[in-house]
């Protein structure tokens, strides 16, 4: 039988409509065992965590079948609690599935610690952008006679800072400026 023949005989015609019938069913059935297995329809609303602490969140997450993943600490924000939640993905209100992974964002205990600059002998104009820069907060402004009038001195509650001491964001620096009068 010549090759011709055969694509037009009734056992090929037979044959390409069982495969079709063969993979309609087998689509049926993967179908079927996706909806199955992937609870196709079925959702979880995921919870506002924001400002909540870190056992609330446990807790809550755990009745709603769902899993949590800390991915970093944030910028302290001081509108938060100390560990508590600053940010979460997906955000609240989302449908997701059972046990997916919410990831976190957490507020630190504090600021940051940055590094005082030097600033001695400088003026205040040139001190004063360097510092609020470094998001210090400058505080009390003490004029003393000396001859120049740059920064004569610095101080952090009460105490006398040096430069490349460590001090937490938004600290407050007091300064003793020079007036440039004897």
């Amino acid at each position: 039988m010549s090759f011709v023949k055969f694509l037009t005989s009734k056992v090929f015609f037979k044959q390409v409509a069982l495969a079709i019938v063969a993979v309609v069913v087998l689509c049926f059935i993967v179908l079927k065992w996706l909806n199955a297995t992937t609870n196709h329809g079925e959702f979880v609303i995921v919870p506002d965590l924001k400002g909540k602490s870190l056992e609330t969140v446990e807790i809550e997450l755990k009745d709603n079948d769902l899993a949590m993943e800390i991915q970093d600490s944030a910028n302290y924000n001081p509108k938060y609690p100390k560990y508590s939640v600053i940010e979460q993905n997906p955000l609240a209100g989302s449908q997701v599935k059972e046990n997916r992974k919410i990831y976190l964002i957490l507020n630190p205990s504090g600021y940051r610690k940055v590094e005082v600059p030097n600033i001695l002998k400088r003026t205040f104009r040139q001190a004063k952008p360097q510092l609020e820069a470094l998001e210090f907060v400058i505080g009390k402004i003490t004029y003393k006679d000396a001859i120049g009038e740059g920064v004569m001195s610095m101080s952090h509650k009460g105490k006398s800072l040096k430069p490349g001491t460590l001090l937490p964001l938004t600290s407050t620096i007091d300064l003793v400026v020079g007036n440039g009068k004897l």
